[in-house]
């Protein structure tokens, strides 16, 4: 299956345990380490629109950067998340699977099963 990607950080037990799942089922996706492989704006917002949510949907709240950049203001728009994103990957959900047009977070790990039908 070699269109399929999964947004990992081997550090996140939901990330390995996704990755676990998938691998199981006989996927080998491409391991996109994001931390090291930061994701630009651009594809930030191609997994946005693969994902089908907007990029609020994709924010790590509980991570400081939210806090100290202000992501909380709901007067920010789009472009300002994802710019926040693209500066500061450790706000972005993981693990993220996309395979084709589609994508979803694997929180839980399981859902990342939803794109193997």
């Amino acid at each position: 299956m070699t269109d399929a990607v999964i947004y990992h950080n081997p550090r996140c037990s939901k990330s390995r345990a996704a990755l676990e799942l998938l691998r199981a089922r006989g996927v080998a996706p491409r391991i996109v380490r994001y931390l090291e492989e930061p994701l630009d704006a651009g594809g930030l917002r191609v997994l946005l629109r693969q994902l089908g949510i907007p990029a609020r949907g994709l924010l790590r709240t509980g991570e400081a950067e939210y806090a100290e950049l202000g992501l909380a203001d709901p007067a920010l728009g789009e472009e300002a998340i994802v710019a926040a994103m693209a500066a500061h990957p450790r706000l972005i959900e993981r693990p993220v699977f996309a395979r084709g047009e589609r994508a979803v977070i694997g929180r839980p790990p399981e859902r990342v099963l939803e794109l193997l039908d």
